[in-house]
């Protein structure tokens, strides 16, 4: 048993003690088994059920959610503590000093009209501060972590900045076609779908300018496509309603049937017309 003092409501420094107390000797475990690695997933699985949470707007799973991912930051930061390269004050201290310094605007002389004019100062200071003396360089920086589609948007609106963009979304539409036109060679080439030329790269450009005329219109391509998955569930909900057999003994174009009158007994129902 640790020393530890139970109470009706803990402050931040509590939080911190129970964390350190979670790690030492005495105390879990499993806990102190732990690395920034083994812990990676956790990480981004209670960063989604925050989302999750604000997308339900549901105030009682924001505050335990975030209180999770809370966690988790204090987690990797007592790992570093235990190292001797960082501490949780250090986390702290860092981010204050960022968000004063990228905000001049509000703490300093300069000035803001606007939100797009705090975004552009925003970036250029990220990049001084972040000693990228390239865009190249700030493309670089774009975690190589993050979703495919949403580090394509990431990258596409970073290179826009510096000037490197088609004049329209309908200008770039055609550079789509042009990668759907490639990637059907690919499919009918037949080759090794990994090979130069084959289907993974022409698929993958495909998809990065899908991304990139997601950037020019303010279409969030992730949640273009979670939308997309959501109607696609729910039609194919309706495809298997009207089959009388299993979908693996109908042919091709009897499927292609079905979907059809899957879509049209949707009504045509808001965002349900693919």
């Amino acid at each position: 048993m640790v020393d530890f003092q139970s109470k009706s409501h803990y402050g931040w420094q509590d939080f911190l003690e129970v964390m350190r107390l979670l790690r030492a000797p005495g105390g879990c475990p499993w806990d102190a088994e732990q690395t920034h690695g083994s812990i990676r997933r956790n990480f981004l699985e209670e960063t989604y059920e925050v989302l999750d949470a604000l997308d339900r707007d549901d105030p009682a799973a924001m505050c335990e959610e975030l209180g999770d991912v809370l966690m988790q930051v204090a987690f990797h930061s007592q790992i570093e503590t235990e190292r001797g390269r960082f501490t949780m004050d250090d986390v702290v201290d860092g981010v204050t000093q960022k968000l004063v310094y990228r905000h001049p605007h509000v703490f300093g002389t300069a000035t803001a009209a606007d939100s797009a004019e705090v975004l552009v100062n925003w970036e250029i200071l990220k990049r001084k501060e972040k000693r990228q003396d390239s865009t190249a360089d700030a493309v670089e920086s774009v975690p190589h972590t993050l979703p495919a589609l949403w580090r394509a948007e990431k990258i596409a609106s970073k290179t826009a900045r510096a000037g490197f963009d088609w004049d329209s979304a309908l200008s770039a539409l055609g550079k789509l076609e042009e990668e759907v036109r490639e990637l059907r060679t690919a499919l009918e080439a037949g080759g090794a779908p990994d090979g130069p030329h084959g289907v993974r790269e022409e698929l993958g450009d495909l998809l990065f300018i899908a991304a990139k005329i997601g950037q020019m219109t303010g279409v969030d391509p992730e949640d273009a496509l979670h939308r997309s998955c959501d109607k696609y569930n729910a039609r194919f909900r309706r495809v298997e309603a009207l089959a009388d057999k299993p979908l693996s003994q109908y042919a091709e174009a009897e499927l292609i049937a079905l979907w059809q009158q899957a879509k049209e007994a949707a009504g045509s129902a808001p965002g349900d017309g693919a």
